[in-house]
């Protein structure tokens, strides 16, 4: 008996050592977890946070040293993961407007309320956060011609991987009523919202005077977060079969003979996007198209500008 009442007394003593060891393990995490602390007045801190009640949250910062924050003017305060911080220990912010590139989209959902306008010298475009991964959307040119509506719905497998489905329905508007545009796609992206790389394919239609003209279409993109305010960007559009004409003269018999290959064509638009604060980034890049065994530089520049509402 006495040696059964000596084991329960080592068992306890080991539990009871394992929970305090636990319970001070907890303590120094949540002493050196950081947190990221957005104001209503656009005011950003991060650091650990020291105390908290219902009034205010005292946090320690690396640059402007303990900090009381009222919680009335706290916006938005979340927890840093390890993989948010650069290596020389700088907290990097998502990217707001993550889920798009010069004109495609990706996999990543649009948030839920997170909705934006992107002007651009072709036209304007809206895109609403209707719910937790489906967005609907709509596009133009400034002369009202085509009209494009858009839809997309999202789907996260993993952490880094994401799929998603949509389509554009537009069309010829006030100019030509009688074409229909119509785009489905598919989209699987794999990263997040500070840098990802995007695959999609879909099959454009555009239906005029009882014809219908159809071609597959296919890109790759991608963007990736080189600082806080910076990021790069990269969007292409391939057309896998295109028929091209070249006419070949013949000195010898002083003929010309037309001959038609299938070629690719390539559009790529690398660039840069500027995030000003956490509602609007400015974009702008240049593009060039690759088809008939060419490389020819598009000289109008993109420039886009988004702003969220």
């Amino acid at each position: 008996m006495k040696a059964v009442i000596k084991f329960i007394f080592l068992a306890l003593l080991v539990v009871g050592f394992g929970i305090n060891k636990v319970e001070a393990q907890a303590d120094r995490d949540s002493s050196t977890t950081l947190f990221y602390i957005i104001t209503n007045s656009g005011g950003e801190f991060i650091g650990t946070i020291i105390s908290q009640n219902a009034k205010e949250v005292l946090i320690n910062t690396k640059d402007r040293g303990q900090v009381s924050i009222p919680k009335y003017e706290i916006k938005e305060m979340k927890e840093v993961n390890p993989n948010e911080m650069s290596m020389k220990g700088n907290y990097i912010p998502e990217e707001v407007f993550s889920t798009r590139y010069f004109l495609t989209t990706n996999a990543l959902p649009i948030k839920k309320g997170e909705n934006y306008v992107l002007w651009s010298l072709y036209g304007p475009e809206v895109q609403f956060g209707v719910g937790e991964n489906f967005g609907l959307g709509i596009m133009t040119s400034w002369i009202g011609m085509p009209v494009i509506g858009t839809a997309k719905y999202s789907i996260k497998l993993t952490e880094t991987t994401s799929i998603g489905v949509g389509t554009l329905l537009g069309t010829g508007s006030w100019a030509a009523p009688d074409v229909a545009i119509a785009l489905p796609f598919g989209a699987l992206t794999f990263g997040n919202r500070r840098a990802n790389i995007n695959f999609s394919g879909g099959y454009g239609v555009v239906a005029y005077e009882n014809k219908s003209e159809g071609k597959a279409l296919f890109s790759v993109a991608g963007m990736a977060k080189i600082g806080k305010k910076v990021s790069i960007v990269f969007d292409s559009f391939i057309v896998p079969n295109i028929f091209y004409s070249t006419s070949i003269y013949d000195n010898i018999t002083n003929t010309s003979t037309v001959v038609t290959k299938r070629s690719p064509l390539i559009v790529f638009l690398p660039g840069l996007r500027v995030q000003g604060n956490n509602n609007s980034a400015f974009q702008f890049g240049f593009a060039g198209a690759y088809g008939n065994g060419q490389m020819v530089p598009i000289p109008i520049p993109m420039l886009q500008w988004f702003r969220k509402f």
